[in-house]
């Protein structure tokens, strides 16, 4: 009777010291990210352009609707501080609006692609064999689609809308998280955590859920980060093809692609602001990327 009840009782302790480990974990992580400066600097980056792009608005009144004609192309002065456009929009303002929309859609882009991808990417590699290489072939051929020949193709036949831009950019863009996830599972499915849950009767999407994911976060993290960075500047080109947010609407990639035209006339401020701002948006992503990669090396290579 006494040997029957022996196991839970392990297992219950096994359960109860795992928070306690977690948390020191996590603790580390963030002492090491913290201790990278470009990382911190990269955080700073981003809480300054959202404040500026979320709040600025609220302080810094324009009208990004209606267009004012006789305004157009006026270098910066104290009532426009970066100058108007080619159809009298205030670009300080534009920036601010055109801000929301690309952190709006790289975010949500990094978020619908990593989720899915990372999700596929798990059941191919716990499945194997013949499903797992069916699967990646499907990766591998969405890879070799002209990506740009869909761009153009998707900017004649649809009008461009936020949800329609997400949409698009994450069916592209959860290839990565997929073929990264995978390789992380192929690794851990033969681990002893994941042979022991299945030895106590854990089903194939438990254990994916509840153990080959979890220790997969830092892959996942990481690479989300990257996403968003990638979904900026995927958002820009796009611009390019025709395929953007249609005025009065507002996106970094589209203030710059309408401002090239401009530059040879000496309009300057019409695509440099607009060029900075995806340039520091890309370069802080990247940071945090790299001090979230760094911290989560570390206790890899700690365990």
């Amino acid at each position: 009777m006494n040997d029957s009840t022996q196991p839970p009782q392990e297992t219950t302790t096994t359960i109860e010291q795992e928070p306690t480990s977690t948390g020191r974990t996590w603790r580390k992580r963030v002492r090491t990210f913290s201790q990278n400066k470009l990382a911190t600097i990269g955080v700073g980056l981003i809480v300054a352009i959202a404040l500026f792009c979320f709040v600025g608005p609220l302080l810094y009144h324009t009208d990004q609707v209606q267009t004012n004609l006789l305004n157009t192309n006026l270098p910066p002065s104290g009532q426009n501080p970066l100058g108007t456009d080619n159809v009298g929009y205030d670009i300080l303002g534009r920036l601010m609006a055109g801000g929301q929309s690309s952190l709006e859609v790289g975010l949500a882009v990094s978020l619908l692609a990593t989720t899915f991808g990372a999700l596929y990417g798990a059941i191919a590699g716990w499945l194997g064999g013949i499903i797992d290489a069916v699967m990646m072939r499907i990766v591998d051929m969405v890879l070799s689609m002209p990506v740009v020949l869909v761009f153009v193709f998707l900017a004649t036949v649809y009008r461009p809308t936020v949800p329609l831009l997400i949409l698009v950019l994450a069916l592209l863009s959860w290839l990565g998280p997929a073929r990264l996830i995978r390789g992380e599972t192929l690794s851990q499915r033969t681990r002893e955590y994941v042979e022991a849950a299945q030895s106590a009767g854990a089903r194939a999407p438990r254990v994916v859920l509840r153990h080959i994911l979890p220790n997969s976060i830092g892959t996942v993290i990481v690479n989300a980060t990257f996403q968003v960075a990638d979904a900026i500047i995927w958002l820009a080109l796009l611009s390019y093809l025709g395929f953007s947010l249609p005025p009065p609407a507002a996106t970094w990639g589209g203030m710059l692609s309408n401002g090239t035209g401009f530059l040879l006339d000496g309009y300057w401020w019409e695509i440099y602001p607009a060029g900075l701002m995806i340039l520091l948006t890309v370069i802080a992503f990247n940071f945090i990327g790299d001090g979230l990669r760094d911290s989560f090396e570390v206790r890899l290579q700690t365990r």
